[in-house]
């Protein structure tokens, strides 16, 4: 079943998102080489629980951190540890949620690690996979549809090379982290659920330099390109209203 929110629902689900976007912000300032992904994990705690929310992650199926910590070859859901150090060259996505006055909010970005540019393969990784959500959220019009959504990233992605993690999906959410409908990375335009007043979408393109297919770590939880190749990952939650798309984690 497909929720859509009240105004008043949708004020606190804008507040959620811009507890979530400090969060993020916050840790975003401590990525460096040398860094590890548990002192990410720490910041990001740190930063909830001042700020007076919930994480949305931890025990969430027993996932055991607040935030993911997705480094090169690693898609999504990494698991946050004082063994992965970063270096100089990576690139990492870090993704979280929150929860405030009940509302849940979820929002991802895949950022360098250092000041040393990226190799030009790897930015454009970076700003495709941006761009992509970008045109995703344009069409997050009421009278759209899920699939005008997965097609806007599809063919943005494949006509720049790369590849779209299709195990992957966004979602609705709300009270509960993921909610009706769906939303893939891919797709044909015109089809799928239509978009109507005061649906949330988190929108999640994941792609990939290489070919999209993707495999679980022995943790469980780490999904990891197959063939090795980098993968970046944005997100944003958006409100489907009258006046357009309303990016509540911006």
């Amino acid at each position: 079943m497909i929720v859509c929110k009240t105004q008043t629902e949708l004020a606190v689900m804008r507040r959620s998102g811009q507890v979530l976007r400090q969060v993020l912000d916050e840790v975003r300032k401590h990525v460096a080489p040398g860094v590890t992904t548990m002192d990410l994990e720490r910041v990001a705690a740190s930063k909830i629980s001042e700020l007076g929310a919930k994480p949305a992650f931890k025990g969430y199926n027993g996932y055991p951190c607040v935030l993911c910590t997705s480094v090169n070859n690693e898609v999504i859901h990494g698991i946050p540890s004082e063994k992965r150090t970063l270096k100089e060259g990576d690139i990492i996505s870090l993704d979280c949620g929150v929860i405030v006055e009940g509302f849940y909010t979820d929002s991802a970005f895949t950022m360098a690690v250092g000041s040393q540019p990226l190799s030009s393969e790897l930015q454009k990784l970076l700003d495709v996979t941006r761009g992509a959500l970008d045109r995703a959220l344009e069409k997050a019009l009421i009278g759209n549809t899920v699939g005008d959504i997965g097609a806007a990233v599809q063919q943005h992605v494949e006509a720049n090379g790369f590849s779209v993690v299709r195990e992957f999906v966004g979602h609705g959410i709300g009270t509960r982290m993921h909610e009706e409908p769906q939303v893939p990375n891919y797709g044909n335009a015109g089809q799928g659920p239509r978009l109507r007043e005061g649906m949330v979408l988190a929108i999640e393109p994941m792609v990939s330099v290489g070919k999209p297919d993707v495999r679980l770590l022995d943790d469980q939880w780490t999904a990891v390109t197959q063939d090795g190749s980098f993968s970046a990952h944005f997100e944003h939650c958006v409100a489907i209203t009258k006046s357009g798309p309303v990016v509540l984690t911006a």
